[in-house]
């Protein structure tokens, strides 16, 4: 019976993800809204064209964003998960009402568009693309010019606001993470790598930032830019986050896993296998409940923080429960959330 005990467990303690299907093409970007009296949600940006917007803690699927006429590469949710906002090869950044569905804005670009953040209130767009130049766009006044802070020397990646919406951090393919005052548009300070950063995350709560380059892990602080601490990786690493409170981030790239780490010890606590592609993105939840992972084979997959637990669409049944039934240990949600 011990034995048997021991084995129930194991089983009850699997992760097994939920896939959230629906793309058609790779998954290159996602992001969570904050917590609303309605639950959280999550944006998928996808070489599909073809945004889509999910519950958060189900990844059951709401709706889909129709209007970009080629591949998105960024997507992301106001606070209140009220807007929404992408950006698209069809050289246009799209603000969209996420409630509806319906377009707000198309605001044109002179390339390729990557990244799209608003700030804090809503009431500006932040973005960044190939042709190199950093856009602020007033959503109150869409007739009016953007302001443009130039610098980079090639195609930016990721654009954030930070530093409550003083500062912008942006990354390029040019091998820099560049710090800039939005009021001067000057660089405050430059960030020099040997490989192009492949993802940055900024945390609000102790201005930290996340960074990915080759197999490398790294937190800065995000007024100083001073190193906090790195982690390499076994394999290229394409995007990390880190969890609310701090105490672990994972990390996902080229070998299709996922891993998650102690960020105090930065000691490899757990990795997982789901994905069949690169996985391009992950971030935490706003509750750290889970994260939830984007990949080239077209899907996203919800993990959960601590495995076993009944939250969302997981239930754990309960050894105790399972001695008392007399039955096989059962933790399994739905394989697959369509849309």
């Amino acid at each position: 019976m011990i034995l048997k005990m021991s084995s129930l467990v194991s089983m009850a303690m699997r992760q097994t993800p939920l896939t959230c299907s629906g793309h058609t093409r790779p998954v290159v970007d996602l992001a969570f809204s904050g917590i609303t009296p309605y639950g959280y949600f999550l944006i998928s940006a996808c070489k599909d064209g073809k945004p889509m917007l999910r519950q958060g803690d189900t990844g059951d699927w709401i709706g889909t964003f129709l209007g970009h006429k080629g591949a998105v590469w960024g997507a992301t949710l106001n606070k209140e998960a009220t807007k929404a906002a992408t950006a698209a090869a069809d050289f246009t950044a799209k603000v969209w009402d996420a409630v509806t569905g319906d377009e707000v804005l198309t605001l044109a670009h002179k390339h390729i568009v990557k990244s799209v953040n608003f700030t804090e209130d809503s009431n500006c767009l932040l973005t960044g693309g190939n042709d190199k130049v950093l856009r602020i766009y007033d959503l109150g006044k869409p007739e009016a010019e953007p302001q443009e802070i130039a610098g980079h020397t090639s195609a930016i990646k990721k654009a954030l606001w930070c530093n409550n919406d003083q500062q912008i951090l942006s990354a390029a393919e040019d091998k820099t993470i560049r710090l800039w005052d939005k009021n001067t548009k000057e660089a405050v300070k430059t960030l020099s790598f040997d490989a192009s950063v492949s993802s940055m995350e900024y945390i609000p709560d102790g201005e930290i930032l996340v960074i990915t380059y080759g197999r490398t892990i790294a937190f800065y602080s995000a007024h100083s830019l001073d190193l906090i601490k790195a982690v390499d990786a076994p394999a290229s690493i394409h995007s990390a986050s880190l969890h609310p409170e701090k105490d672990f981030f994972v990390a996902g790239g080229d070998d299709f896993k996922l891993y998650k780490y102690d960020y105090t010890t930065k000691e490899e606590m757990e990795s997982y296998k789901g994905h069949f592609g690169p996985i391009h993105c992950v971030r935490f939840s706003p509750d750290g409940e889970l994260y939830a992972s984007g990949s080239e084979d077209g899907t996203l997959r919800l993990w959960q923080t601590a495995v076993g637990k009944t939250y969302g669409l997981w239930k754990c049944v309960l050894p105790e429960e399972l001695l008392s039934e007399n039955s096989e240990a059962l933790y399994c949600p739905p394989a697959e959330i369509k849309a």
